[in-house]
């Protein structure tokens, strides 16, 4: 996976997800789409960020989105 900067990084709100990890995947993929990124860079984001507990998704997707 290529590695962005931080202003490369697509926005993603999660304020109002209230823990719900489907519902925060949901908002990375649609941030992820809108920021251009392939299918194969969206299922390797994917992959990495399901590849462990809720506190792992939570840092995975800090270090790929600008969290708001």
């Amino acid at each position: 996976m290529e590695q962005e900067t931080r202003n490369d990084l697509p926005t993603v709100q999660l304020l109002g997800r209230d823990g719900n990890a489907f519902a925060i995947l949901g908002a990375c993929h649609l941030a992820a789409r809108r920021a251009g990124w392939t299918q194969e860079r969206i299922n390797e984001f994917t992959a990495k960020a399901t590849d462990g507990d809720y506190d792992h998704l939570l840092g995975t997707v800090m270090e790929h989105f600008d969290v708001e």
